[in-house]
């Protein structure tokens, strides 16, 4: 129940199923909590744990201790496993600490002073400026679950996000921007107005489910707010916003403050307490258009199929058998290339490498074929380390990218050496495995024979030709995946939380139907136009549904995103690129799959001399 993050891609590509990615997922045990702590029963203290700090105008995310804020005296961090290292993911410690039911108000965590004379201030300033520029958000965490911020937008409609902004801007015009349009009173012109005091209420479960002896949190919300603190030694949190000039010429002081309220809510159930979230996220009815679309076009597909399987090649396969070889030579379709259409394909050997590529991304296991067993070495070596090192260079430029940039996204070297390890001494030395037991068993046999002179291929319409024909054949697999995609590139990009899992399975079902009997019709017509180069073209129909991802993806980030910088735009089109990579290789092996069983299974059931 969490944002997918594009490092998942990069995990996927060297087929390493990372562990658990979320220190803070649901589904993790129950912790009761109790006014006098029991060491084997409930505990009273709870701590506030914070993450990175991320937006949606930009790539980068940067550590929570990148932003001049109150630090935590005793910091620890988490033991962070191998996943959420790669997915950014920076958890610690804070400074904010509660006591169980002790509800308190205005209580001071730190007072952070800036001089006009210091440049090593006047740096730490511009940073959370920028920060604030740029719509930077807090996630905070409590008892493994985010501190939300609910507020209610057009339509009455109540909204809850996990996590909130470090501050906003009034550009120079006046023009409040993001969380300034909340309050009238952010209305100095070229100015900052920095969220320096949190109102915390962390709801608590204390019925059948704790027997009334402890309780459990079910739900942590918080309303940000900016107070200029007239006394920072004894605070009142209720003074005017507290405003950072653009202009930094005078000493300033930032004094950060909460308060905290306990309420009891016994109508959420511990096992349950996602859902207040959930309900903000989009409306599930867009999900069943998405199905009901998807499987319109698959009834379509399927339908085609079945009347080509059922009628078309059936009339077809009775009336060749019953022809003499004379009356055949006369006849034009695709028994007429009976003798070319197992005939190995031009380039066969990158074909091999993408489809083992692709088996092991649809199966999670190593397989390598290879057309005529020649090269067998070459095609293990290059299914080995082709499309995981493209995927891996990518990934590196990327994060070179991050390290310049400072943010908690890069990958840290120690990490960068285990991925190496895994992906050399776990996928290598398998892919290895699976093709020395590959190359031990019989290779394919076809069920005619291939001549010796390849036949000639007649003029072929516009629309058997091949250039159109792969054009046309991603249409409908991206029409199925298309609004799902939507979803998963906001979970992505957005920092939305995905949790629509049932649809995506559905979906993904769809998706190897429709590419499977999209490939196979498009290889259907072609074969009757006595075209039997069919190895590559099923293999490049269904994968070019691709290509329709990365001009969505372009689309997406043009109309969707605000997301600004150089930085960030190489970010976004190089984790692109890598997904597009592996969605091509995945799309592409289900056509042609589905196309080799297809034409297997004619050309086995026809009588040839």
């Amino acid at each position: 129940m969490k944002s997918l993050n594009p490092r998942f891609i990069f995990l996927l590509s060297l087929t390493v199923v990372s562990s658990s990615l979320g220190f803070y997922l649901p589904g993790l045990a129950p912790v009761s909590f109790c006014e006098k702590e029991d060491a084997k029963e409930c505990q009273k203290d709870i701590q506030l744990f914070v993450n990175r700090l991320d937006s949606v105008e930009s790539v980068l995310p940067y550590e929570y201790d990148a932003f001049d804020f109150c630090k935590d005296t005793d910091e620890r961090r988490p033991s962070e496993n191998l996943g959420q290292v790669l997915f950014g993911e920076r958890i610690e410690t804070s400074p904010y600490k509660f006591t169980f039911k002790s509800d308190k108000a205005c209580v001071k965590v730190c007072t952070k002073s800036y001089d006009a004379g210091s440049k090593e201030d006047k740096l730490k300033l511009d940073f959370l400026k920028k920060g604030m520029e740029l719509n930077y958000q807090h996630h905070w965490i409590v008892d493994n679950m985010p501190v939300t911020w609910c507020y209610i937008v057009e339509g009455n409609q109540k909204v809850c996000n996990p996590g909130f902004p470090i501050g906003c801007l009034v550009n120079q015009e006046g023009k409040p921007k993001d969380a300034c349009v909340i309050n009238a009173d952010f209305n100095k012109k070229n100015a900052y107005y920095i969220f320096n005091h949190v109102d915390i209420t962390i709801f608590y479960h204390s019925g059948d489910e704790t027997n009334g002896m402890s309780a459990r949190l079910v739900a942590a919300t918080l309303e940000p707010r900016s107070v200029k603190h007239s006394n920072d030694d004894k605070p009142t949190c209720d003074g005017t916003p507290m405003d950072i000039p653009a202009e930094f010429k005078n000493n300033l002081k930032v004094t950060y403050t909460y308060s905290i309220q306990f309420k009891q809510n016994d109508d959420i159930r511990w096992a349950s307490r996602w859902d207040y979230i959930l309900v903000s996220m989009p409306h599930t009815n867009i999900q069943w258009f998405s199905i009901m679309n998807s499987l319109v076009i698959v009834l379509f597909l399927s339908g085609m199929v079945a009347m080509i399987m059922l009628r078309t090649l059936h009339k077809d396969i009775a009336r060749y058998n019953q022809m003499d070889q004379e009356e055949a030579q006369e006849e034009s379709g695709w028994k007429q290339v009976h003798g070319d259409v197992f005939r190995p394909p031009r380039m066969g050997m990158l074909l091999s490498v993408f489809l083992g590529q692709g088996t092991q991304v649809f199966i999670m296991t190593f397989i390598t074929l290879s057309f005529g067993g020649e090269n067998w070495k070459t095609n293990v070596l290059l299914t080995a380390f082709l499309c995981p090192g493209i995927v891996f260079v990518d990934f590196f430029l990327m994060n070179l990218i991050l390290w310049v940039e400072g943010s908690s996204a890069a990958i840290p070297f120690g990490t960068l050496v285990a991925i190496l390890a895994l992906w050399f001494g776990i996928s290598v030395p398998l892919t290895f495995v699976g093709a020395y037991f590959g190359f031990k068993k019989p290779g394919i046999e076809p069920p005619v024979r291939t001549n010796q002179i390849p036949r000639q291929i007649p003029q072929q319409s516009f629309f058997t030709k091949p250039v159109p024909g792969i054009i046309m054949g991603g249409i409908l697999p991206f029409g199925c995946i298309f609004i799902q995609l939507f979803f998963i590139l906001n979970s992505i990009w957005s920092h939305q939380m995905y949790y629509m899992f049932g649809f995506l399975f559905l979906v993904f079902i769809i998706l190897l139907i429709t590419c499977s009997e999209a490939t196979v019709l498009l290889c259907y017509f072609h074969l009757c136009a006595e075209d039997y180069h069919w190895w590559w073209r099923s293999f490049l129909t269904s994968g070019f549904t691709a290509v329709y991802l990365f001009v969505y993806a372009v689309h997406y980030f043009f109309s969707k995103l605000q997301i600004i910088g150089v930085a960030s735009t190489i970010l976004y089109f190089g984790y692109t690129l890598i997904m597009v990579l592996i969605f091509f290789i995945f799309t592409g092996t289900i056509g042609f799959f589905a196309c080799f069983l297809f034409v297997n299974k004619i050309y086995s059931v026809l009588k040839v001399d």
